[in-house]
């Protein structure tokens, strides 16, 4: 039947192409010279599936604006296509609110160097950017500013938090175990102070991404690293103060902007193009393209890429998608992506700063299962880190992109006494028990002596575990693994360096990657999602409700480096 269909659907487009070449030869004399993009909020790597619904990472947002970069994916289309224009000079790029990770800034720069290096023009305008917008911005040949703006150009903060000073003057009494002195989790509850390794872990991931900032800022303005840092240490600035100082090429305001590139004025456009502001997006730019590029339907179904999501906590049970990765959940989308023929091969995205010791080996397990029957590439986006990296250690081939937390191979177990606090509150509770460590998770009262011993046990067998599965994953010993271990946390970078991944590298790399294994021929492929849930989660309610204290495998450095929400961004 699709040998049927196809043709009939593919001969329509024809059709339609053929119908409306009067029209597109007439307005291809008047194609623009510049075209606009707008790059807002945090583009997904590609556009929304047809067939299944991706998360907002990857698609699966509103109808947007015209000239909206919708995805990664569609941008670098784009550019290619307006690249082979002898016509088009180059294009504006108006940035407003970008909030994008490190990977996908450096994917952005990337397709802009590749622009220009075809002899095209870039042009960057926005209102206000910070640190990561102007990075973007310094890729382009013309940094403008609305005279309104503001460049917060003002490096990098981490704020961490210690609650046990406060926890205690409520009457809450932290007891917690952890393996390893760098497993840093538990202090948010334990100490009234931040450690000097806590200190230590965030001003490592400080410097990295400093240096990165000063490389590429002296890139793109060509100046040197010490007139950036001085640069850096004045901010913020006002699009005076940017363009006396040399951070910016001009200003202007965004009314002015097709007369600056040489075009007419907004005023003087026609009525039907008052929505263009006065230069026109990629959509109007194809309808005046003679043969506009075409998406023919393949007579073959095109191969599959399974995705599975592992975002953040991860805990028991189903989870809540986008917020916490439950281990039923994302384990079921495992064996559906394994059991679908037509899926050539999965990519575990894993942006997790881990949870859940036991829902985390249950992935773990699952992960190995489906790697039996195909390719399986892990891809560490921003996070993977402690349990998150016990998921991702079975997969054949584990990536990471540069600035990824990675690492923190060690646990913690403990639970909240509160009964001088409801002693405070006139809540009086009485524990009666029938075994010596029946009462051993109940928030009445402490640990004995006994019950610590018992806790100190489980943690190390869970931890000599954890040493097992990095071990085996990675083909060293315990010994070595130990040594990188008890909780320590390291930058993809140094991660790669370590042996603790395979691959630095964006995204799409890692698809291709994965497709390439299954022996795919290189073309295109369709992403498909598995997983899915709602939102709404704390590691403070992880640890408070549940009947036991269980024991985790978790990163607090992640939140601290990254604003990590729980997972909501599939990225």
């Amino acid at each position: 039947m699709r040998f049927l269909i196809i043709p009939l659907i593919n001969l329509l487009v024809l059709l339609r192409v053929l119908l409306g070449l009067p029209f597109r030869l007439l307005g291809a004399r008047s194609r623009p010279a510049y075209v606009r993009f707008r790059l807002a909020g945090e583009p997904p790597y590609r556009e929304r599936s047809r067939r299944s619904r991706l998360p907002p990472s990857l698609g699966g947002q509103g109808r947007p604006e015209p000239a909206t970069v919708t995805s990664l994916e569609s941008f670098r289309e784009a550019l290619a296509l307006l690249a082979k224009d002898p016509k088009v000079k180059g294009i504006l790029l108006i940035l407003e609110d970008l909030e994008v990770p490190p990977a996908k800034q450096e994917a952005l720069v990337k397709l802009l160097g590749d622009f220009r290096a075809a002899g095209k023009r870039v042009v960057a305008w926005a209102v206000g950017v910070d640190n990561v917008g102007y990075q973007v911005m310094c890729a382009a040949d013309e940094v403008l500013l609305s005279p309104a703006g503001r460049l917060d150009l003002m490096g990098f903060a981490a704020e961490a938090t210690a609650l046990g000073e406060g926890l205690g003057r409520l009457g809450i009494k932290a007891h917690f175990f952890r393996r390893g002195a760098y497993k840093t989790a538990p202090e948010l509850y334990t100490h009234a102070h931040v450690s000097d390794i806590q200190r230590q872990t965030l001003e490592s991931f400080l410097d990295e991404r400093y240096v990165d900032l000063v490389d590429s800022v002296a890139r793109g303005r060509r100046r040197t690293p010490e007139e950036v840092r001085a640069w850096i240490d004045a901010g913020p600035y006002s699009p005076k103060r940017a363009a006396a100082a040399g951070l910016i090429d001009g200003m202007c305001d965004e009314a002015d902007l097709p007369a600056r590139l040489g075009g007419e004025p907004e005023g003087k456009k026609d009525d039907e193009d008052e929505d263009d502001e006065g230069l026109e997006p990629m959509p109007m730019y194809r309808a005046r393209l003679p043969w506009p590029p075409v998406r023919w339907r393949p007579l073959r179904p095109k191969p599959r890429l399974g995705v599975v999501p592992v975002s953040g906590m991860i805990v028991p049970g189903k989870g809540t998608p986008g917020r916490a990765a439950g281990s039923d959940t994302v384990v079921k989308a495992l064996r559906a992506a394994g059991r679908n023929r037509r899926v050539k091969a999965v990519v575990l995205y894993v942006a997790s700063p881990g949870g859940s010791a036991v829902a985390s080996e249950l992935i773990l397990e699952a992960v190995q299962r489906v790697a039996k029957k195909k390719p399986v590439i892990a891809f560490m986006d921003q996070v993977a880190a402690s349990g998150g990296y016990m998921a991702a250690l079975g997969a054949r081939e584990l990536w990471a992109t540069p600035h990824a937390v990675v690492g923190s191979i060690g646990v913690f177990a403990g639970k909240f006494d509160t009964s001088e606090l409801m002693e405070k509150l006139g809540v009086h509770r009485t524990l009666i028990t029938r075994g010596e460590t029946a009462g051993m998770y109940s928030s009445a009262r402490g640990f004995t002596e006994h019950e610590r011993a018992l806790m100190e046990v489980e943690m190390e067998e869970t931890y000599q575990a954890f040493l097992e599965h990095v071990a085996k994953a990675r083909g060293r010993t315990k010994e070595e693994i130990h040594a990188l271990g008890e909780g320590r946390v390291y930058s993809g970078t140094r991660a790669l360096g370590l042996g603790l991944v395979d691959k630095l590298g964006g995204f799409e790399e890692a698809c291709r990657r994965a497709m390439e294994l299954a022996k795919v021929p290189a073309g295109r492929f369709e992403l498909q999602l598995y997983g899915g849930g709602e939102r709404g989660f704390s590691l403070l309610k992880l640890l408070l409700g549940n009947v036991r204290a269980g024991v985790y495998a978790f990163c607090p450095t992640a939140w601290s480096l990254l604003g990590f929400k729980g997972g909501e961004r599939f990225e």
